[in-house]
């Protein structure tokens, strides 16, 4: 199910983004205001949000291929979840810094 919900919210994003990449050609003005909101905190949780989103569909993807190609892997398909779970972890608490830094000096200062 969170494969499915993922990859869902990834849509989404690149609809939106999409649009929002259009708008410089409507309205460059407008463009540069939502741009603006690109750099607010809040919107910098969001795309810690989508960096798990997308982290956890490619780490699962795998592991769905795995347990689709591999004759072994319907049997290994739990261990393999929890290697995904945690792999994703570990990668998530090292994007921490990476995508929260800006957001956490702007609310907290330097």
């Amino acid at each position: 199910m969170a494969h499915r919900v993922t990859g869902v919210l990834i849509f989404f994003f690149l609809f939106v983004h999409v649009l929002d990449t259009a708008l410089v050609r409507v309205s460059p003005e407008d463009y540069d205001k939502v741009v603006a909101t690109y750099k607010t905190p809040l919107v910098a949780v969001l795309e810690y949000g989508l960096v798990a989103a997308i982290l956890f569909h490619a780490l699962n993807g795998l592991r769905v291929i795995a347990v689709d190609f591999w004759s072994q892997g319907p049997r290994y398909q739990k261990q393999m979840f929890w290697a995904v779970a945690i792999v994703w972890g570990a990668l998530m608490l090292g994007a921490i810094y990476p995508v929260l830094g800006h957001a956490a000096r702007e609310v907290f200062g330097s």
